[in-house]
């Protein structure tokens, strides 16, 4: 009786040990892989900082309201919307003390503006209809595209093939095939820190010189896209 039952026990041990090993599942095979790219664009929306002052000229002032009706005129005579011209701010400036801030003559108003261009190619048509003198500075605050979501849609699109393209030729380097998809994570490459340039400041005489010409190509943007993935592997 005893061995019919060391047997049996010897038995039912032998089963839930098999059993235990068969509900144990092998590791999924898998490959991780990281795909970029990046796709280079001609801005098409420019910003571009104008800054008017008042001035004396033969002992008469030359005021903010005939530069900006200059400024508005040359901007509509070169087939500019007029609502892309727009004032960042207004200030004033007084060299004499006490102040005197009645003085018409002493005391200096200046306007910013900003000016929105699809291209930088009539800015010098812009730029020599306004009187020289009265303009303080210029410089680009900032550029950028119209169609950025489109350009980072498509970049994120040719990232995730270029991960895709990756895993397969290193499976296929070890004599396997590539299963679907497991997972996909976007690695954060939104910043675009060309579309913020440095505030290259000219001076109105440069600002009237070659330094506008049109025919100088205007620095591009470069869109990155980076995405992580997981395939597995057949």
């Amino acid at each position: 009786m005893k061995k019919v039952m060391l047997l049996a026990a010897g038995l039912f041990l032998a089963v839930s040990t098999f059993a235990q090993k068969a509900d144990v599942k092998e590791p999924e095979k898998k490959i991780e892989v990281t795909g970029s790219a990046e796709i280079e664009i001609t801005p098409d929306e420019i910003y571009v900082n104008i800054s008017l002052k008042e001035y004396q000229k033969n002992k008469n002032k030359v005021d903010i309201s005939t530069l900006e009706k200059q400024l508005v005129k040359a901007v509509a005579d070169a087939g500019i919307p007029k609502e892309n011209l727009t004032i960042e701010n207004v200030a004033g400036s007084n060299y004499t003390w006490p102040r005197k801030k009645k003085d018409p003559v002493e005391y200096m108003a200046s306007k910013q503006y900003r000016l929105k261009l699809n291209k930088l190619d009539k800015i010098n048509q812009i730029l020599d209809a306004v009187d020289a003198e009265g303009i303080e500075n210029t410089r680009i605050i900032s550029y950028s595209s119209s169609k950025m979501q489109e350009y980072r849609k498509e970049a994120k699109i040719k990232a995730l093939q270029a991960a895709k393209a990756k895993a397969e030729y290193m499976v296929a380097a070890l004599g396997e095939k590539m299963g679907s998809i497991i997972e996909i994570q976007e690695i954060n490459t939104d910043n675009y820190s060309d579309v913020i340039p440095v505030m290259a400041q000219y001076s109105a005489k440069a600002a009237m010189s070659d330094a506008y010409t049109s025919d100088v190509e205007f620095k591009t943007i470069k869109v990155r896209a980076e995405v992580r993935t997981v395939f597995s592997i057949k």
